[in-house]
């Protein structure tokens, strides 16, 4: 039976929408720099999910300012501070999945932002003002050149319009130049080739003398003490004119395979040295192009440079997947620079419920950079713990009573490993399949040959599959994988297990009183006896694509659907004959969920929504909760609401820290010893 439970839910929507924080893991996407004219140590960061942060300490710590709008998926490609109004800032961005974006203003440093109606809806790709008038800025987007005489308040094409012959060569403006002397000196990079305009767009030139045909232009940089020194980098190389852009050539030295020198940046002590930011490291040259030297690794791939004019040797890189690097000896040496800028793809997250300080988060789309991250000080500080995943995606974290810490990868099982007092974490591979099957075998009985089958145990493989969830309450672990459920009792060892109703599509599991249950988009399936068997599960017809299943503390079941939250009170007792669809709580397309054993609530998130549900499941009313970011799933220890969040690392709920607090100053839920739930030597101990 299956209603649509209506009358008896009331939502106790909160007046005091309490924005949540990010606190890590640091690092992710950085993508564009910014420095406030004659602050070079007040800095702006553009990221890839449209947020905007800031630093005032030369890029040591960085601040959350806000969202360019209220998307998550633009890429704030260019940031430009007004000079003569250091409250006014610009930002183009651009989308990567279409050819969308547009020209932002913010008149409050960066808190707000405002789009500009003449490029609404452009990919913008580039943006500049000019140095000797504050007044002029362009900007650069897929349909061409457009300049503002005005600071800003009103924007002209100056390219030709791409319905006329020469209109279609000036447009995907990737790269813009200001002449330091002459506004009306514009320099602008294409995906074609580069040109040229000396009277303001009134007429346009090609200056691709030298230039290798087709060549995507990425940045463009005027020497401001000799303009006729003009570079540019393409992705068929970096190239250098000495007669202001006339003729080029080919500048030596940067080696084949890094053609994508997406950004160029002149030192501001020395004229002579240039910095290559490519898709293989950064370059630098101390002789104006004749010879370059790499100074970071291969992997990183960098955005933009940022050289500080008050501190020489002080650089910093905005990177993929390493986020900000700082250098403050010339380049010799780069380490992380990203203390408050998290820009991280959070899909696991495991809290230790005795000490939510400490947390574990994994992360995918990082590569080396990633793996796991742990930080004890709620966020402070993050260690990355990735020696032995191999640059592996992590997609769920689990942690069992005795302490054991599971990550089910995009490529096996792992378990976390250390030695005395946290020495060495590292991850060691748990997926080792071992399963028994029969065969039949021929024996004399009586003077007669007789076959019987006989149990064999069939040689060891090793799991290759992405695991997508795990179980371990219980004595049997399980864990859901493509290749099918999967089963262990001894600690994660040895798996056994494989297809199950033809299937490997389980993407969910829970365990409630040694029963075992795994779901796939289609159905669910139950056992009995430690996964040996499994039956399917008879749910309500209306369900479909299921996304989780959850069981609170009384064996309630519950199921979170694309259409919404599906509750039965009496799956543990009778396999579910009563259903109720959860109408009222205004969640759909549902993520994750999760029993709060401190609130006895089950929270509940949907990737498309920043709002966290928590639903009684005795009352069943619900509250809702904005925290600003969209999420990926939600988790609770001691009290303090955690989650983890599509692009902007591990989040926290401020309202619950602070109730936390108070509880503690009371020594209202203090346990005797201060006991830890995470307690495997792979952990650091209080």
């Amino acid at each position: 039976m299956l209603a649509a439970l209506c009358l008896c839910l009331s939502a106790t929507a909160q007046d005091k929408p309490f924005q949540w924080r990010s606190i890590g893991p640091y690092g992710g996407d950085a993508r564009a720099f910014s420095a406030v004219p004659g602050e070079p140590q007040h800095l702006y960061l553009g990221d890839t999910n449209n947020w905007i942060f800031e630093s005032r300490d030369g890029g040591a710590n960085w601040s959350r300012l806000g969202k360019v709008d209220g998307s998550d998926d633009l890429i704030v490609d260019s940031i430009v501070v007004d000079a003569s109004d250091h409250h006014t800032m610009f930002a183009g961005v651009w989308r990567s999945e279409r050819p969308d974006g547009g020209l932002y203003v913010s008149h409050d440093a960066g808190q707000s932002w405002a789009p500009v109606p003449a490029l609404h809806g452009q990919a913008v790709l580039s943006l500049a003002q000019a140095p000797s008038d504050a007044n002029v800025l362009v900007a650069g987007s897929l349909e061409g050149v457009y300049r503002s005489l005005d600071h800003g308040m009103t924007w002209q094409l100056i390219s030709p319009p791409k319905d006329s012959p020469l209109g279609r060569e000036i447009h995907e403006v990737e790269s813009l130049a200001i002449s330091p002397r002459n506004p009306d000196v514009i320099y602008a990079g294409t995906w074609h080739l580069p040109w040229k305009t000396t009277d303001g767009g009134a007429h346009w030139h090609n200056i691709k003398d030298g230039v290798i045909d087709d060549s995507d232009v990425f940045s463009i940089i005027v020497d401001p003490e000799r303009p006729a020194i003009v570079y540019v980098s393409a992705c068929s190389g970096i190239y250098k004119s000495e007669n202001a852009g006339e003729l080029f050539h080919k500048i030596q030295g940067i080696p084949a395979t890094a053609r994508r020198t997406r950004v160029l940046m002149q030192d501001t002590h020395h004229r002579e040295v240039v910095y290559a930011g490519t898709t293989e490291g950064l370059y630098r040259t101390r002789d104006g192009g004749r010879e370059w030297q790499r100074l970071t690794g291969d992997n990183v791939i960098v955005n933009d440079i940022y050289i500080d004019p008050e501190h020489e040797g002080h650089v910093l890189l905005a990177t993929d997947r390493s986020g900000v690097l700082a250098s403050t000896d010339d380049g010799v040496t780069f380490a992380d620079s990203n203390h408050g800028f998290s820009a991280r793809k959070v899909e696991a997250l495991v809290a230790d419920v005795h000490d939510p300080r400490r947390i574990l988060a994994g992360v995918v789309n990082d590569k080396s950079d990633g793996g796991v991250f742990l930080t004890s000080d709620s966020g402070r500080n993050w260690a990355q713990i990735a020696e032995g995943l191999d640059g592996r995606d992590v997609f769920t974290l689990a942690e069992a009573p005795d302490g054991t810490v599971l990550a089910g990868t995009n490529h096996g099982i792992f378990a976390l490993q250390a030695g005395e007092g946290f020495s060495d974490p590292h991850w060691e591979m748990r997926s080792s399949v071992v399963n028994t099957g029969t065969r039949i075998v021929t024996v004399m009985n009586g003077g007669r040959k007789v076959n019987r089958e006989e149990k064999v145990t069939i040689p060891a493989r090793q799991m290759s599959s992405r695991v997508a969830a795990f179980d371990l309450s219980g004595e049997v672990w399980l864990a859901a994988t493509t290749e099918g459920l999967f089963t262990s009792v001894d600690k994660g060892q040895t798996w056994q297990g494989g297809l199950v109703m033809g299937s490997g599509a389980y993407h969910t599991v829970a365990a409630y009183d040694g029963e075992l249950l795994a779901a796939r988009r289609e159905g669910a399936v139950l056992s009995k006896d430690g996964g040996k068997t499994w039956d399917p599960v008879r749910l309500p017809s209306k369900v479909k694509d299921i996304r989780k299943v959850a069981f609170s503390k009384k064996g309630e079941l519950w199921v979170g659907a694309v259409d919404g939250v599906y509750f039965s009170r009496d799956f543990s007792k009778n396999g579910g004959e009563s259903w109720f669809w959860l109408e009222k709580v205004p969640v759909r397309d549902v993520g994750d969920l999760a029993f709060d054993e401190q609130t006895g609530a089950m929270l509940v998130s949907s990737r498309s929504s920043a709002v966290l549900y928590a639903i009684d499941p005795t009352t069943l009313t619900f509250t809702g909760t904005t925290t600003g970011f969209r999420l990926f799933l939600a988790r609770s220890a001691g009290g303090v609401r955690l989650a983890a969040s599509l692009q902007d690392g591990v989040l926290v709920d401020p309202a619950s820290v602070v109730v936390t607090a108070k509880q503690e100053a009371r020594g209202s839920d203090k346990k005797p010893g201060g006991e830890s739930s995470l307690v495997h030597p792979a952990l650091p101990q209080r």
